[in-house]
């Protein structure tokens, strides 16, 4: 299966790279601050880059660790890059300090004057700056030494308005109970800190931990890898000139315990890593580099070609940090099996590094209180005091300046990521562990909480315990805290004696359920593992293969082995072979592509269910049997669905798990009974939220933002779409859906650009899943947009491996994803008006003998431009006028305007100009009524304009789509072969168009051919 290739850009950081374009405009200087690995460099490379593009000289001075050492030696790398002619007007005295500095001569024995060499450095950059505009970026000010900064101050101090400076700094962490305090300045430089950057705090490196491993999980010592989880920076000191900067300097990592770098030489006095202050306070303004947010880690991981169907889980335990979301993206590609959407992430090699650097700056105590809040549920300073850490408070303000956590007004801890409690706990002993459990068990007001440190704090099996954490299960459960529920489930089962087996097992079992429903694989997984170790019963065992069926979410390619020896172990248990049945339909569309087998399935499960008197059951199989009905144009569909309904009614209360009555809302929605589907959405949508599971509630947001697509309703689908992919990444479920639901909403009323963006990254979740039904949705929403965008060889591609996968799937009934009209389009765009033609009348029957009415028109849309691409424009255009009027009755107002900008480009080959400007007004009122701004944009070329342009563009005007792209490229000197290999179309074709556009536009050469094209305005995007 192909990757859709995605173009890398700048993930998450346009808004500040403009705020930091505006500061450096308006002040020339600022500071880009944050935590390691956050993409400070990043950001700083963006505005390099465009102050290079604004033909600006970019200094770029990216100091190592080990320069903070060496005096001069950053000043020295900076004057080392600039241009020879910055350098000849240099006194002679200045020019000797400069190279004694650069290591070009000789330092005199006596008469060295100090002064020469700031007034030369200072001359340097103001020579520069006379010339065009300089930025110079500091990258990072950690690594500076102390005689560069002082040289850089005096030489900034007396720098013009031409050279802006930028900063990058990483906050120093500090000790607990140490007050932080200025560091000396050099040579009695009277300039204080930067503004708003973190207080000089000197930090005393402890030794490491005793119960904290050093080394990572392949016996590489903690921190060696400077380049771990992004590109490996170089040893030597970079200075660079233009926009060529270093590797993000965060990638490096925060230095290492006992390797710091302070002004009294490596080990500075206290070991100081503060950042040196460049300029006075006021002088600067500082800009925080925020986390990203998970749809921008999705968007990253995508990037970097790393599976983005995890994006939730990885954007949690990262906390949005760059670095850290890309190691564990790592950690997962290399992961030896696959890994489910809740199951625990595999969290080794650089991602357990990188969180062992972030922890490695904490002293001891900070790492003890760090343990305390780890453990507990509902961590609070108060908690680890009460705990046993007098000095709570202090600590972990050390450990929130240090970036590891965050601290509210009331005093409740949150880790920065999810990566750093779990690395904690990982990297601690066991007697530490129970030490702290023990402690933490005296002091919550929870007796749940109580019961479950209790049960942690020990290894030794105990009934009586077991039976106190198994009755906590049913009031956590009560509670509605179906994940805790579902932990302490699987801990009165491993805490409950070898010796009463039997009850062991059913504890195992019950574990596997309860993971089941809180969506929980790993433990779903721990308990079935155990329990299949076990002498346990067959109808156990199917029930706990069936937990880990009902947690593999939409991974369900790698269970095969699973639903072998589920069915043989129910095979005389007609209940519990019903419920094999009916994950087994689902498997078979989702990761099977086949819905005659699924509704073999669903058909067979929902017959033994009834038998057995299983309402529950019979109405879910009876709903995935009508799902399939509907794709394979059974005509019996809403009949089954119908018999669904009435069972699920009757075994639950409405809101709880409504299979049948979300489906029925989609059939609404196929059918374009758009009102019905919208207030059913609306009615069952409350009930859900607060009663039934989350993806639930995933669907049918999914489902009302394609509605007010549809509707023309474009700022209620974009909202709607956006709270759908929020809940999606918040359950760590596979954002492919999600994104595919953008993409359509993004397509009616926010930005083509966004919308191919979130349909290329639904189309690689889907074939990172194995999903083929979003697999064929993700690229119907790719292909139309890049049909609307003008790139209709592009859309020829990508809709043809919807047709390839449909076909595949044998899906007959064209409501549900309607491709038809979108690939009959791109055909007719490519010049195979027959193909298009053959297409449409192929679906036309179907579409009429399932009454789709809607689809019809879609297919009389582009039957209307295969009449005009043949020579009967006059016939088009009456079918678009009418086609329009239909759609508007039917309330679909996006397809009545994209109706209307057909018909005004066919009118202007007719050259009735004013025809043509009013179909295209009319369509640009209903877009605005819409807010669909991109349409609206489709509608700028008016008639109008046109009219004043030269002859040219009227003979331009009577060329096909096709022919009018051909026409340019030849007209711009590409030969036959060149443009049939940008267009993907054979010589002959070439030929055989390019005779063609001869005829039409009355040339012989193509020379003439140029002549006309010059004259000719550029056209616009394919938009009907």
């Amino acid at each position: 299966m192909r990757t859709t290739p995605y173009r890398s850009t700048l993930v998450g950081r346009s808004r500040i790279v403009e705020r930091l374009a505006q500061t450096l405009q308006a002040r020339g200087r600022a500071v880009l601050t944050g935590p390691a690995g956050v993409g400070k460099t990043e950001v700083a490379q963006a505005a390099a880059a465009q102050a290079a593009d604004r033909g600006e000289t970019v200094l770029w001075l990216a100091p190592q660790p080990a320069d903070r050492a060496m005096p001069g030696a950053a000043v020295a790398a900076l004057v080392a890059s600039v241009p020879p002619a910055a350098l000849e007007g240099l006194p002679g005295p200045q020019r000797a300090a400069v190279a004694v500095l650069c290591r070009e001569a000789t330092a005199p024995d006596t008469d060295w004057d100090p002064i020469a060499l700031r007034l030369g450095l200072a001359r340097i950059l103001r020579t520069l700056a006379e010339r065009r505009p300089v930025l110079l970026v500091v990258d990072d000010t950690r690594h500076l030494d102390p005689e560069s900064v002082d040289l850089l101050r005096f030489a900034l101090h007396l720098a013009p308005p031409g050279l802006r400076v930028l900063a990058v700094e990483t906050p120093a962490p500090c000790a607990p109970g140490h007050t932080p305090t200025p560091e000396p300045l050099p040579h009695g430089d009277p300039h204080g800190p930067a503004h708003g950057a973190s207080p000089q705090h000197g930090l005393d490196h402890p030794a490491p931990d005793p119960h904290t491993d050093v080394h990572g999980p392949d016996g590489a010592a903690v921190g060696t890898d400077p380049g771990a989880a992004g590109p490996d920076r170089t040893d030597d000191t970079r200075t660079r000139t233009g926009t060529g900067p270093a590797p993000d300097a965060d990638q490096a990592g925060p230095a290492q315990p006992g390797a710091g770098y302070g002004p009294g030489g490596p080990q500075g006095p206290g070991g100081d890593l503060s950042p040196l202050a460049l300029w006075v306070p006021s002088e600067a303004d500082v800009l925080l580099v925020p986390p990203l947010q998970a749809d921008e880690i999705a968007e990253l991981l995508v990037q970097h070609r790393l599976a983005s169907r995890m994006a939730g889980r990885i954007h949690r335990a990262s906390g949005g940090n760059p670095r850290l979301a890309l190691a564990v993206g790592r950690s997962l590609a290399d992961a030896t099996t696959p890994v489910h959407h809740a199951e625990a992430l595999p969290l080794s090699g650089r991602a357990r590094d990188l969180a062992r650097r972030m922890l490695a700056t904490a002293s001891p105590a900070v790492r003890s209180a760090l343990l305390l809040a780890a453990l507990a549920l509902r961590p609070t300073a108060a908690l680890v005091r009460r705990a046993g850490r007098p000095s709570a408070e202090a600590e972990l303000a050390a450990a929130e300046r240090a970036g590891l956590v965050s601290l509210t007004e009331n005093g409740a801890v949150a880790f920065t990521a999810g990566l750093l409690p779990t690395t904690l706990v990982h990297d601690t002993c066991w007697t530490e562990r129970s030490r702290a459990h023990t402690a933490l068990a005296r002091v919550v007001d929870d007796p749940v909480e109580a019961v479950r440190h209790r049960a942690l704090a020990t290894d030794v099996p105990d009934e009586e315990l077991a039976a106190e954490v198994a009755a906590a299960v049913d009031t956590v459960r009560r509670r509605g805290n179906s994940a805790l529920a579902a932990e302490l489930a699987l801990l009165a089962a491993e805490s409950t004696p070898v010796h009463l087996g039997p009850k062991r097992i059913a504890r195992l079992a019950a574990a596997a359920g309860e993971a089941a429903r809180a969506a929980r694989s790993d433990l779903a997984v721990r308990a079935a593992g155990d329990l299949l170790a076990r002498d346990a019963d067959p109808a156990d065992r199917v029930r706990a293969r069936l937990a880990v069926l009902d947690t593999a979410g939409q991974g369900l390619t790698d269970v095969d082995e699973l639903f072998v020896h589920a069915l043989e172990d129910s095979e005389s248990d007609p209940a519990l072979r019903a419920a094999v049945l009916l994950r087994l339909s689902v498997k078979h569309v989702l990761a099977d592509g086949d819905p005659v087998r699924s509704r073999a399935a669903a058909v067979e499960s929902a017959a033994l269910a009834v038998s057995v008197g299983d309402p529950h059951t019979a109405a879910q199989a009876l709903t995935v049997q009508a799902r399939m009905d509907r794709s394979l144009g059974v005509p019996d569909a809403e009949e089954t669905l119908a018999e669904a309904r009435v069972l699920e009614m009757a075994d639950r209360p409405l809101g709880v798990r409504n299979a049948a009555q979300i489906l029925t809302i989609r059939h609404a929605l196929f059918d374009d009974r758009l009102t019905e589907a919208r207030d059913q959405v609306n009615a069952l949508l409350p009930l859900v939220e607060r009663r039934g599971p989350v993806e639930d509630t995933i669907e049918l947001l999914h489902t009302l933002a394609a509605v007010e697509t549809r509707r023309g309703q474009c700022a209620a689908a974009l909202q709607y779409a956006h709270r759908s992919l929020a809940l999606t990444l918040e359950a760590g479920l596979s954002p492919g859906p999600a994104w595919y639901t953008l993409a359509l909403a993004e397509t009616a009323g926010g930005s083509f650009a966004r919308a191919i963006s979130y349909a290329r990254r639904s189309v690689q979740a889907s074939e990172e899943e194995g999903d083929h039904v979003f697999l064929s949705r993700s690229l119907y929403a790719l292909g139309r947009v890049q049909l609307l965008t003008g790139d209709v060889s592009g859309s020829l591609e990508t809709l043809r491996r919807v047709q390839d996968n449909e076909r595949a799937q044998r899906t007959v009934d064209p409501s549900m994803l309607r491709w038809h009209e979108e690939l009959a389009e791109a055909l007719l765009a490519n010049d195979a008006r027959e193909q298009a033609e053959d297409l449409l009348a192929d679906v036309g029957p179907v579409a009429e003998r399932l009454g789709r009415t809607t689809v019809l028109l879609g297919c009389d849309r582009a039957y209307a431009l295969c009449l005009a691409a043949g020579g009967k424009p006059e016939e088009a255009a009456g079918l678009l006028a009418e086609t329009a009027e239909r759609f508007a009755a039917h309330g679909l107002f996006l397809e009545q305007g994209r109706c209307l900008i057909a018909l005004a480009r066919v009118e202007r080959r007719r050259r009735r100009r004013s025809a043509a400007q009013q179909a295209l007004q009319t369509a640009a009122a209903v877009f605005e009524r819409a807010g669909a701004a991109p349409w609206l944009q489709l509608t700028g070329e008016t008639p109008g304009r046109a009219e004043s342009t030269p002859a040219g563009g009227d003979a331009l005007a009577r060329l096909t789509d096709a022919e009018a792209r051909l026409a340019r490229l030849v007209g711009q000197g590409a030969s036959n072969q060149e443009a049939a290999a940008r267009l993907y179309l054979s010589v002959k074709t070439v030929e055989a168009r390019l005779t063609r556009i001869y005829q039409k536009l009355d040339v012989r050469s193509r020379s003439q051919l140029a002549t006309v094209l010059n004259t000719a305005p550029e056209p616009g995007p394919s938009g009907t």
